[in-house]
Protein backbone atom coordinates (compact mmCIF):
# COMPACT_ATOMS: atom_id res chain seq x y z
CA UNK A 1 0.00 0.00 0.00
CA UNK A 2 2.90 2.47 0.60
CA UNK A 3 4.34 1.71 -2.75
CA UNK A 4 1.15 2.86 -4.00
CA UNK A 5 0.88 5.98 -2.02
CA UNK A 6 4.49 6.85 -3.15
CA UNK A 7 3.98 6.25 -6.77
CA UNK A 8 0.84 8.20 -6.52
CA UNK A 9 2.41 11.30 -4.87
CA UNK A 10 5.56 11.25 -6.89
CA UNK A 11 3.89 11.47 -9.90
CA UNK A 12 1.29 14.23 -8.53
CA UNK A 13 3.52 16.65 -6.98
CA UNK A 14 5.45 17.86 -10.18
CA UNK A 15 2.04 18.46 -11.38
CA UNK A 16 0.48 20.29 -8.37
CA UNK A 17 4.07 22.45 -7.92
CA UNK A 18 3.60 23.89 -11.80
CA UNK A 19 5.93 26.01 -12.70
CA UNK A 20 8.39 27.72 -10.40
CA UNK A 21 9.57 31.41 -10.67
CA UNK A 22 13.39 31.69 -9.91
CA UNK A 23 13.82 35.54 -8.43
CA UNK A 24 17.07 36.71 -8.28
CA UNK A 25 17.75 39.74 -6.30
CA UNK A 26 19.97 42.58 -7.69
CA UNK A 27 22.70 43.10 -5.02
CA UNK A 28 25.46 45.41 -5.91
CA UNK A 29 28.77 45.55 -3.53
CA UNK A 30 30.28 48.60 -2.89
CA UNK A 31 31.14 51.78 -0.92
CA UNK A 32 27.58 53.45 0.38
CA UNK A 33 27.04 56.47 -2.18
CA UNK A 34 26.65 59.20 1.39
CA UNK A 35 28.89 58.95 4.78
CA UNK A 36 26.71 58.12 7.81
CA UNK A 37 28.08 60.01 10.15
CA UNK A 38 28.72 59.67 14.44
CA UNK A 39 25.36 60.96 15.79
CA UNK A 40 23.06 59.06 13.06
CA UNK A 41 25.02 56.32 13.62
CA UNK A 42 24.20 56.23 17.62
CA UNK A 43 20.89 57.38 16.66
CA UNK A 44 20.07 54.28 15.02
CA UNK A 45 21.61 51.89 16.82
CA UNK A 46 20.05 53.19 19.91
CA UNK A 47 16.27 52.48 18.26
CA UNK A 48 17.36 49.19 17.73
CA UNK A 49 18.32 48.54 20.87
CA UNK A 50 15.29 49.86 22.33
CA UNK A 51 13.07 47.90 19.57
CA UNK A 52 14.90 44.98 20.93
CA UNK A 53 15.29 45.26 24.46
CA UNK A 54 12.27 47.73 25.42
CA UNK A 55 9.59 45.02 25.52
CA UNK A 56 11.66 42.10 27.41
CA UNK A 57 12.57 44.99 29.90
CA UNK A 58 8.69 45.89 30.52
CA UNK A 59 8.13 42.49 31.05
CA UNK A 60 10.58 41.77 33.57
CA UNK A 61 9.94 45.06 35.24
CA UNK A 62 6.19 44.06 35.16
CA UNK A 63 6.71 40.44 36.16
CA UNK A 64 5.26 40.85 40.02
CA UNK A 65 2.22 42.26 38.24
CA UNK A 66 1.94 38.99 35.56
CA UNK A 67 2.61 36.96 38.44
CA UNK A 68 -1.11 37.53 40.26
CA UNK A 69 -4.00 36.01 39.62
CA UNK A 70 -6.98 38.13 39.91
Amino acid sequence: MSGLLRTIASRAAPVLRGHTVTQRANLYAGPAKEKIGPVETIIGLSMFSLAILGPSGWILAHLEDYKKKE
